[in-house]
């Protein structure tokens, strides 16, 4: 990725776009993609498939009813993770709407999806090209929100001991208490 000046406006907005997620504690990456399946109003379909030499490694398939993100099966699955946020993140950054088809990549991994629902298709070739940069960005990006809010998580939980545990499910948190509502208090008598 190209460093200086240049490159502050791209890191600002891809923060923006990634601290605008609503990202599932722990990272779970089917719930990730059902919240923005939601989200966007469209389905969002993750689909392993065998690796292909002379192919990206991943790809991202627009049609009209649906977006389908193909990755390698046979790889590991944080590679498989980080492929599928990246093809994500050409999903989050609009790239998927600008993008020319390339339906030869299409046709080889979805030979039974006729090529006119196929709107567009990207696929990791080259990662030099500042769309392919952004994608890059926005999915390490998005690893590393997911992991903050994850260690925060675990931080909260371990700092809360197993008495105040048992307090808190008997009484609830102060934020699950009722408003205005008064909590009786009992008193305790001593010899």
């Amino acid at each position: 990725m190209r460093s200086g000046r240049s490159d502050k406006p791209l890191w600002q907005r891809c923060r923006r776009l990634v601290d605008g997620l609503d990202l599932p504690t722990p990272f779970a990456m089917d719930e990730f993609i059902g919240r923005l399946a939601r989200t966007r109003g469209r389905p969002i379909d993750l689909m392993p498939v065998a690796a292909r030499p002379h192919l990206p490694c991943g790809l991202l398939v627009t049609t009209d009813r649906a977006d389908r993100i193909l990755y390698p099966a046979d790889t590991t699955p944080l590679h498989q993770q980080h492929i599928q946020l990246h093809e994500v993140a050409h999903l989050l950054c609009g790239h998927h709407e600008t993008s020319p088809a390339a339906s030869s990549a299409a046709t080889v991994l979805l030979p039974h999806l006729p090529a006119s629902l196929v709107q567009r298709v990207l696929g990791r070739t080259v990662y030099t090209e500042p769309q392919e940069e952004e994608a890059e960005l926005v999915a390490s990006l998005i690893l590393h929100r997911a992991a903050e809010l994850d260690r925060a998580d675990a931080a909260r939980r371990a700092s809360t001991g197993p008495e105040e545990a048992r307090l808190r499910s008997l009484f609830g948190s102060p934020e699950q208490r009722v408003p205005g509502r008064r909590v009786a208090r009992r008193r305790s008598w001593r010899a």
